[in-house]
């Protein structure tokens, strides 16, 4: 098993190793001193591996009810967060109690907004099933809710007591989901990682699952060193939005149709074509296409690009995009708005 150490002000561990769903109770139990625990995840996710956790549970001695939402992006909303507290509430979840995130982002978010807000405050531990939240979501105790207004407009920081990861559970992940954790991944070669980048373009969403440990693996320590170096999000750590600003509005302008990695690797391209050079934009096409991921935008930049006014990185009249004009060596960008739009335009 791996074990990577996260030293964030309430510093935790993320468990790497196959098979770890099976025997994930004294993890949680060890990490968070609770006996009794909620489960939150979505219909999908808690059809495949609901069972597995609660009965592990059960047969460790300790108590677990569960809390099931509808799938998808539009879950991560304030109804259902609203729903989640009745629940908390009906179940007489206490602050001795903890939260289990079983699922991929929008499970994460979610579970750890509440467990950051519900009796104002609660432990709880990230069981990431997508690729997405395995290498990214999960780590560094970013949660949060949607607005109409934007993506992730209302949350907070607050860090799992653990994180376990079981690549097992990328089995049952559909191609489309796959591929958009494959997003993110790349993301991290071209901010932090050229050999992981070379790593990527030598292999395809066919041959990649030979090496999926390794790099699942090592976007997690890049994540690391960022959370460690930054944990609040106003420096180094912002390199992790590299493609995110310009994503997020394309994911509102489809009304979430797209997925975020989808999102984020138009995301990238679109930055890329403006900062970069040839070659660079290039690689960064060859690779997301390699991995069935899209090049092209859904709209014009005039379209898209005013809907990045209301990005959660915007600080006053500025905006911190991430540029990479070569692999692997990510750089911050604060510009006011209109110089933003301007360069991307």
């Amino acid at each position: 098993m791996r074990t990577i150490h996260v030293p964030a002000g309430a510093p935790y561990d993320v468990y790497v190793e196959r098979g770890l769903l099976r025997s994930c109770d004294s993890m949680i139990a060890d990490a968070t001193g609770a006996k009794r625990f909620a489960i939150v995840s979505d219909d999908t996710v808690f059809a495949l591996y609901g069972d597995a956790v609660t009965r592990t549970l059960h047969e460790a001695g300790y108590e677990a009810v569960a809390y099931v939402f509808p799938h998808g992006e539009a879950s991560k909303s304030h109804e259902t967060l609203l729903s989640l507290y009745a629940f908390l509430c009906e179940n007489q979840i206490t602050r001795t109690d903890a939260l289990i995130a079983l699922g991929g982002g929008v499970t994460g978010d979610l579970t750890g907004f509440a467990a950051a807000t519900y009796l104002r405050g609660l432990p709880y531990v990230q069981i990431p099933t997508t690729l997405l939240a395995q290498v990214d979501s999960s780590v560094g105790g970013k949660t949060a809710v949607n607005l109409p207004a934007g993506k992730n407009l209302v949350g907070a920081f607050c860090q799992p007591k653990c994180v376990i990861c079981d690549p097992d559970t990328l089995s049952t992940l559909p191609a489309a989901e796959f591929a958009c954790g494959m997003a993110e991944v790349i993301k991290y070669g071209m901010i932090r990682d050229a050999a992981l980048f070379e790593t990527l373009i030598a292999h395809d969403a066919d041959s990649i699952s030979s090496v999926l440990d390794d790099i699942i693996a090592r976007c997690i320590e890049i994540k690391r060193d960022l959370v460690a170096e930054d944990e609040f999000d106003t420096g180094a750590r912002m390199l992790l939005n590299f493609g995110h600003t310009i994503g997020h509005a394309i994911e509102r302008y489809t009304d979430f149709a797209w997925t975020h990695g989808q999102a984020v690797a138009v995301g990238m391209m679109l930055v890329s074509q403006r900062t970069a050079g040839q070659n660079v934009t290039e690689l960064l096409s060859r690779c997301l296409a390699q991995y069935h991921l899209p090049t092209e935008a859904p709209a014009e930049r005039a379209v898209l690009l005013p809907l990045c006014a209301n990005d959660k990185k915007r600080a006053g009249g500025s905006l911190t995009y991430v540029a990479c004009k070569t692999i692997g060596n990510g750089t911050l960008h604060r510009v006011p708005v209109a110089d933003f739009m301007n360069t991307m335009g």
